[in-house]
């Protein structure tokens, strides 16, 4: 069976899909889209899948409202183990459209690239899928379950409830996590570990009102001023993230992350510095990270001379694995409380948290993949982390304990997703669904 033939022979097919689907805006926020696209999307994602044999596919509505398409598809071979197939149909918002260079939801051709919303993250992933099952036709040679949820954008949990609620359903040995990528285009990987988080809004408070700042600055308390002390504090001179509590000091042992190209896939500007005295590699996948995401302060337009009273900042903790969400969280509230200078009054609520992941890499399913990257890249499988969090992978591994989870995609870092001109090679595409194709073949026949 010439699979390779095969996808490049319908690849014009998929480009035409894909970009029916980025065409619609899936954006699971109903205060910005009408929800009645995030329903488009799925019914699209249901009819192409039931097209495709997955004869018991259907929307199935979770606790947070949204819908997942769930089905499965049944090989011949009694004995044949069972592959559950995951991604989500629902998008990031475009931002700021002004610094989109294309349409944000029109697939455009660029450079050898296709831009637009959701053309990774996670529609690529979605065509990826059926091209794989497509180059294989009816000699699928394993049970196939399908999850394609609607809200993993905006984190409200409904699939990870709906799981546990119904955990037959998407019971299977192997389940791909289509919702990473590559190292860059062109090298093959998957992702073994995920960073967990802590959101917090922190809020200090000062003085009851605004007042003149001619007449009380100097001797009274700016809380701006404050709170920008504190968020200074988290890290130190070098821009490793310094919370008390948290191990700063560990290495990753996987595949580097060459400082060159990470400058170049992060958009570095000329002169400066990468943060921390660690490699990338450690920065990102090894180590807390603390980020302002934002800042409620006056704007500089229509600012006053006034002492600002109040202020609040929304941080993003990024923990590695071996670090509980609750400690990091413990550890981040004292420091903020510790750092508060002037006695300012300091609140903090947190907003969510989520487990860092770590994957099991000795299985059989693991070096099925191995061998399928191999051959569909001809070049050898690393292994790289993830910052991202996809809590979701947690609750597959509680659920399903025996499961081998693999995480995998088309989402390289050149891809730009959830930021303005994301886009996708279509190459990426092309060689991903020849993996998971070759991968259903050889983890069948138990062969790597």
């Amino acid at each position: 069976m010439d699979l390779r033939g095969r996808i490049a022979d319908l690849m014009p097919q998929a480009r035409e899909e894909l970009a029916e689907l980025v065409a619609i805006k899936s954006v699971a926020d109903p205060r910005q889209f009408p929800p009645e696209e995030c329903h488009r999307a799925a019914r699209w994602v249901l009819d192409h899948f039931t097209a495709l044999g997955f004869d018991d596919a259907r929307l199935a509505e979770t606790s947070d409202g949204s819908n997942a398409v769930v089905g499965s598809r049944q090989c011949a071979r009694p004995d044949a183990p069972t592959v559950l197939l995951y991604a989500h149909y629902d998008v990031q918002p475009p931002l700021d459209d002004a610094a989109w260079q294309t349409p944000p939801f029109e697939l455009v051709e660029k450079d050898g690239r296709w831009y637009g919303r959701g053309t990774a993250d996670c529609k690529g992933n979605i065509l990826m899928h059926l091209l794989a099952l497509r180059a294989l036709g009816d000699d699928v040679p394993v049970n196939l379950k399908l999850v394609v949820e609607g809200s993993e954008e905006q984190g409200t949990g409904g699939l990870e409830a709906f799981v546990v609620d119904n955990p037959d359903l998407l019971r299977a040995d192997t389940i791909l996590v289509c919702d990473t990528g590559n190292a860059a285009v062109g090298h093959p990987a998957a992702t073994v570990s995920l960073r967990g988080m802590v959101n917090v809004v922190v809020t200090v408070e000062a003085l009851t009102s605004e007042v003149h700042s001619g007449m009380f600055g100097g001797a009274a308390p700016d809380a701006l001023a404050a709170l920008i002390a504190m968020l200074a504090g988290l890290r130190d001179s070098a821009g490793n993230t310094t919370i008390e509590g948290l191990d700063n000091t560990r290495r990753w042992e996987g595949e580097p992350y060459p400082p060159e190209q990470f400058r170049g896939d992060a958009g570095l500007l000329d002169g400066v510095q990468l943060l921390g005295d660690g490699s990338v590699s450690d920065m990102l996948w090894a180590r807390p990270s603390v980020t302002v995401l934002g800042i409620d302060c006056p704007p500089v337009v229509g600012s006053a001379a006034a002492i600002v009273p109040k202020a609040a900042a929304r941080l993003n903790l990024r923990i590695p694995p071996g670090l509980a969400p609750d400690v990091a969280q413990k550890a981040l509230e004292a420091h903020l409380h510790r750092t508060a200078p002037w006695g300012v009054h300091v609140t903090i609520e947190v907003e969510a948290t989520g487990s860092p992941f770590r994957a099991t890499i000795d299985g059989p399913a693991y070096r099925a993949m191995g061998a399928a990257m191999l051959e569909a890249y001809e070049k050898p499988m690393a292994s790289l982390g993830q910052g991202g969090s996809i809590p979701l992978c947690n609750v597959f591994t509680d659920t399903y304990p025996d499961a081998e989870i693999i995480l995998m995609g088309v989402e390289e870092p050149q891809a730009l997703i959830h930021a303005p001109n994301e886009s996708v090679d279509p190459r990426e595409i092309s060689a991903m669904a020849l993996t998971e194709a070759l991968f259903l073949q050889r983890y069948a026949a138990g062969t790597t």
